[in-house]
């Protein structure tokens, strides 16, 4: 498809630094088109504030703005935590919010009948790739522009210097310009400072935190937590029933006035390259440490070391884009089956950025005090274990013997 043949372009805005100049630069290289701005809910909170109005004199025809944060929670990060999906310490805040946007990019696009979709990721970034495989799976057909791959601008010192030339009203400025994502989950923080892996976060610093605060700075006295499942799901945050995306929100209060949640990481990016991000995560941390501790009292441990391989391979699904794939569905349905019997109660104690274990309560407990305990015991026979361990360790003593047999010295 030709420049000239685009009439149409839905682009994902969030208004920020990207999405903001792409409007303007859009109208100039394709053909003055029409420019529907799409920017999906996913719990950015006050960055969502004016923005139909900054669409609108930037040039779009008109901004849709899609509530997804239910779906968001109940769909994406509820199955992710589930299956314990942790890609290098990171908790998938950006990487599984992408593909539910691009998904009600596809259906808007479609509806308005768009003739391309345009999305403001780098070239040097997962989320182009998060992007657009999710499009493709829904818009098989469809044009996708991504700026970043097409104009002169090199760095985000050009992109304001565009802005400033196009009257694009922007809420950073030069000295503030780190690159963040927020959503109901997490606040990424990248560039500036953060670029060189030598420098300390500047976690005391004003203005820097936004969901959490230093653990430096955290209450002198800890805070105590219970959190109930149901089959995986978190239903109770204190004996009071909540939807899940409601205990995510107070969880990320609670663990963020606690310094909970802060990850500093050097992270392997798909595109090739080590990248250096500080996350804050607070609810999910807590919600990720809950889950994983109530599973230690639920799963058997074939269950249990099973479903953390797989865990690895499911966060790097999430982590390349491919949440819209076979694997990831069969995936989830294996998690969906080991979470039958997860359910109970957890109890943590919250201080200064740490969690701490106080309790865990189930009615399908696999932990049994009584055959556990180092007191007397009436159910377990330990000169059982006598024969066991013979059988256990014949292969060992049959090798042994025949390197004996051979010559062999064992103490070599």
């Amino acid at each position: 498809m030709n420049k000239s043949d685009i009439k149409k372009v839905v682009l994902a805005y969030s208004g920020g630094l990207d999405t903001s100049i792409i409007i303007p630069w859009l109208k100039e290289n394709y053909n003055d088109c029409e420019v529907i701005a799409v920017s999906g809910n996913v719990g950015q909170g006050t960055e969502l504030d004016g923005l139909e109005e900054k669409a609108i004199k930037t040039g779009a025809s008109k901004l849709y703005i899609e509530d997804l944060t239910d779906e968001f929670v109940n769909d994406f990060i509820i199955p992710t935590v589930k299956a314990g999906a942790v890609y290098e310490d990171y908790k998938l805040g950006t990487s599984f919010a992408r593909p539910i946007i691009a998904k009600r990019l596809a259906e808007i696009a479609i509806k308005e009948g768009a003739d391309a979709i345009c999305h403001g990721c780098t070239g040097k970034g997962n989320d182009q790739v998060r992007f657009e495989l999710a499009i493709q799976h829904f818009a098989p057909g469809m044009k996708i522009i991504a700026p970043w791959r097409e104009w002169s601008i090199k760095s985000r010192e050009e992109e304001i210097d565009y802005a400033e030339a196009h009257n694009v009203p922007l809420k950073i400025n030069r000295e503030t310009n780190y690159s963040k994502d927020k959503n109901l989950w997490h606040l990424s923080h990248e560039g500036l400072d953060l670029e060189d892996a030598g420098n300390e976060p500047q976690y005391e610093k004003e203005g820097f935190l936004e969901m959490c605060v230093s653990p430096l700075m955290a209450p002198d006295v800890p805070e105590y937590l219970t959190l109930d499942f149901e089959a995986g799901v978190p239903v109770a945050l204190n004996e009071k029933k909540m939807s899940a995306k409601e205990i995510v929100l107070a969880l990320n209060e609670i663990g963020g006035r606690n310094g909970v949640g802060l990850l500093d990481i050097i992270e392997n990016r798909l595109v090739g390259m080590k990248c250096r991000g500080v996350y804050e995560t607070p609810g999910g941390d807590i919600l990720y440490f809950a889950h994983n501790y109530l599973e230690t009292m639920c799963l058997d441990k074939m269950t249990m070391h099973e479903k953390a391989k797989i865990a690895i391979t499911f966060a790097e699904l999430v982590y390349n884009g491919q949440w819209y794939t076979p694997l990831r569905e069969a995936l989830s349905a294996f998690v969906d089956k080991t979470q039958e019997n997860v359910t109970g109660k957890v109890k943590l104690k919250l201080y200064k950025g740490n969690i701490i274990k106080a309790g865990v309560w189930s009615d399908y407990s696999l932990y049994s005090e009584e055959i556990a305990t180092f007191g007397e015991d009436h159910v377990y026979n330990q000169a059982d274990s006598a024969g066991f361990i013979n059988l256990y360790g014949l292969p060992i003593k049959v090798k042994a013997q025949l390197d004996l047999k051979n010559g062999k010295n064992l103490f070599e």
